[in-house]
């Protein structure tokens, strides 16, 4: 599938998940990913408000923070954040009980949600599909066939702001305990996460 079969493809979701379940949600990070699952959601939707929320770590970057505010703010997201403190044990405990925890709390009320994911991010991705269902609640992930390539086209063409920290060489942001910046341009596109 081409870019622009992606995108047309991606914004056909949204609208069906929109009408299928009325009381869906967006989860976003405000890295990357999740800026072009949130342009694609105003594109499609021409400006229906769909409720957004974060999960944010007691950890993340300070750019994160603020980037996140700037947006929700600019473009009137009706956004809500929920914070978590990562776990005693550092890096080994990262984004553990507590991110699940809080994402659960997100997600309680609601019978979908919509993430930013791709199956090209990395092997642990690469099975997710465009809808899947566990336990009751279904995930939507528009951009699941998208590649690296096709997400920063899409923040280009679309004039879509960035995290101030991928001008800094960072091309997965995870928070300021495991986020490092690209070493080599061979590295995998998560190879900065976790080292």
């Amino acid at each position: 599938m081409n870019y622009l079969s992606k995108v047309k493809r991606a914004k056909e979701l949204i609208i069906e998940s929109l009408v299928k379940y009325p009381d869906i949600v967006v989860g976003s990070s405000f890295g990357k990913d999740s800026m072009v699952t949130l342009g694609l959601i105003k594109e499609a939707l021409n400006g229906i408000p769909m409720p957004v929320f974060g999960i944010m770590a007691n950890t993340e970057f300070q750019d994160t923070y603020d980037f996140a505010d700037k947006i929700w703010k600019k473009w009137k997201l009706n956004y809500t954040e929920y914070r978590f403190d990562q776990e005693d044990g550092g890096v080994a405990k990262c984004c553990g009980t507590p991110k699940v925890n809080a994402t659960k709390e997100a997600v309680r009320d609601v019978s979908a949600w919509i993430s930013g994911v791709r199956s090209t991010e990395g092997i642990t991705r690469a099975n997710f599909r465009e809808v899947e269902e566990r336990g009751g609640l279904v995930k939507i992930n528009p951009i699941v066939e998208f590649t690296e390539l096709d997400v920063w086209r899409y923040l280009a063409l679309n004039e879509i702001p960035i995290n101030p920290k991928y001008k800094e060489g960072y091309r997965s942001l995870g928070c300021a305990l495991c986020a490092y910046p690209e070493e080599d341009e061979g590295e995998t596109e998560r190879a900065g996460r976790w080292k």
